[in-house]
């Protein structure tokens, strides 16, 4: 891994562009005003972009927030989960061309969750170079309206997520806390909930599709989704667990910089990969007995890459969901337009590295049913 400070000067690809001032304020105190002098510009420029975000929040707020209160919970929303770097980002792209059942959170909504109803339409039509191209982990590609994971939203409405732990590593394992909420405040995880809600009213105002949501950490938090949606359905995608370390390690590696307000520790970037899989799929399992077998399906990304519109096939058939015989044709368009698209590729894993994630990760070899 680079040693060196890279994308120092980056601005871009920083999702606490979209916070409001009051938030940003207390986001800072809680870390105490700790920003490393290699990333104060970056802290300058999100206080800018905060204190437009709290005007058009006031605003928005007289507009909607009489509407969005009255409005109904979404009913049945479909979750996927999954480790990141497992192939939920395919799988959402995929389900997502089923326009006419699912509606889904965007890159814009996302991160700017207080005022998307009022900016959207005007930010994404004069300023769509604001968006790079590609992802800066991968060659997926990247615009104002692709589908995105939805925890950005609640992170900055609550600031209660493990992805600030990115942003502020001196105190990581504070922020881990917020992946399954076991060991978090109640009032803090009612909290989030409420947040969580009121972001999908919002994405549901005058529109009944069912909401299609993807967020990796959503994995280890079945049972807070299940009080909020009792009828909530899931996909869970898996894939092969040295795959997932090695492009986990990648998007530190990459993507993660762009985001850091602290300079990271490198050296412990390893071992925090290796503990969150474990917490996610502690929890995951846990909650699994949840959920009824109707209810959620299982699948191999391995499947998806090779067969991606019969692997949709079955999703729709082991859910119950309608629609796929009118869906299939926009589908294949779709999946045939990814032809010459280019993964990453990386070196194999030395014989020590490969030895722990087999050891620590064995059980997601042994369900997965992958080769140690």
């Amino acid at each position: 891994m680079n040693k060196n400070l890279k994308h120092r000067w980056s601005i871009g690809h920083n999702y606490l562009t979209g916070i409001t001032f009051g938030r940003w304020c207390g986001l800072l105190a809680d870390n105490g005003f700790q920003v490393s002098p290699a990333y104060l510009h970056r802290a300058a420029v999100i206080t800018l972009a905060s204190m437009s975000n709290s005007a058009f929040a006031g605003i928005e707020k007289l507009r909607y927030s009489k509407a969005i209160e009255r409005a109904q919970t979404p009913k049945a929303p479909l979750f996927i989960l999954g480790h990141w770097r497992s192939g939920t980002t395919f799988l959402h792209e995929l389900l997502a061309q089923d326009t006419a059942q699912f509606s889904f959170p965007n890159t814009y909504q996302v991160v700017n969750p207080y005022t998307f109803l009022t900016t959207e339409n005007f930010t994404t039509r004069m300023l769509p170079w604001l968006v790079p191209e590609k992802r800066p982990m991968d060659n997926m590609a990247l615009k104002f309206t692709s589908p995105q994971e939805d925890e950005f939203a609640p992170l900055l409405m609550t600031l209660n997520s493990l992805y600030l732990g990115t942003s502020f590593p001196r105190r990581e394992q504070h922020y881990d806390r917020y992946m399954t909420f076991r060991d978090v405040d109640p009032q803090e995880v009612e909290k989030w909930k409420a947040a969580f809600i009121y972001f999908c009213k919002k994405l549901s105002l005058n529109d009944q599709r069912r909401l299609l949501i993807k967020s990796p950490p959503h994995t280890a938090r079945i049972r807070t989704i299940l009080e909020m949606f009792p009828d909530a359905r899931f996909v869970h995608i898996h894939r092969d667990p040295y795959r997932v370390f090695q492009s986990q390690r990648h998007f530190f590696d990459t993507a993660g910089w762009y985001t850091y307000l602290q300079k990271p520790d490198l050296d412990a970037i390893d071992e925090g990969i290796l503990q969150r899989h474990e917490t996610m799929y502690d929890a995951y399992y846990e909650d699994l007995p949840n959920v009824a077998k109707d209810r959620i399906v299982d699948i191999r990304f391995e499947d998806l890459e090779t067969a991606p519109v019969s692997e949709i096939a079955n999703i729709y058939d082991a859910l119950s969901l309608d629609g796929f015989t009118s869906f299939e044709p926009s589908l294949r368009k779709y999946v045939a337009s990814l032809k010459g698209y280019q993964k990453n590729s990386f070196d194999g894993l030395d014989a020590v590295t490969k030895a722990i994630v087999a050891n620590r990760w064995a059980r997601s070899f042994e369900k997965g049913n992958y080769p140690k």
